[in-house]
């Protein structure tokens, strides 16, 4: 067998296969057509339950909460190092700056980017509660 023919069966299982997958991805679809209507109907009670009340009231408190106790720490500790004379406690409060500011400005606003993109493009059956 030289190489062309190797070449040829290869094709001739490749072509086989993606016929296959076609056959059964048609279908398949039917069943998943029908299924796309419930899951409609669950997205939409999923919205409309105390839970999704309970997650946008979270995203709330973590959009607005985080970059408010961040900053206010990351201030306080800037206004307060000038004022301490022991290096000890001068290396503490810039951590809590650097902290304050790490989570308050830039990781609370990133968290609420992701989850209001969750929020509002994947959630159950593929509905958007409009967080």
């Amino acid at each position: 067998m030289n190489i062309s023919q190797s070449r040829v069966r290869l094709l001739q299982r490749l072509i086989g296969s993606v016929l296959a997958v076609a056959v059964v991805g048609l279908v398949a679809v039917d069943p998943a057509l029908a299924d796309a209507h419930n899951a409609t109907a669950i997205g939409t009670a999923f919205c409309d339950s105390s839970m999704a009340q309970t997650i946008q009231n979270l995203f709330t408190v973590i959009q607005f909460g985080g970059p408010l106790i961040g900053g206010v720490l990351a201030l306080g500790a800037t206004v307060a190092i000038p004022t301490i004379r022991r290096a000890d406690m001068k290396k503490e409060l810039k951590e809590v700056r650097n902290q304050g500011v790490i989570w308050g400005v830039i990781v609370a606003p990133l968290a609420t980017t992701i989850l209001g993109f969750i929020l509002n493009n994947v959630v159950a059956g593929g509905t958007s509660c409009g967080f």
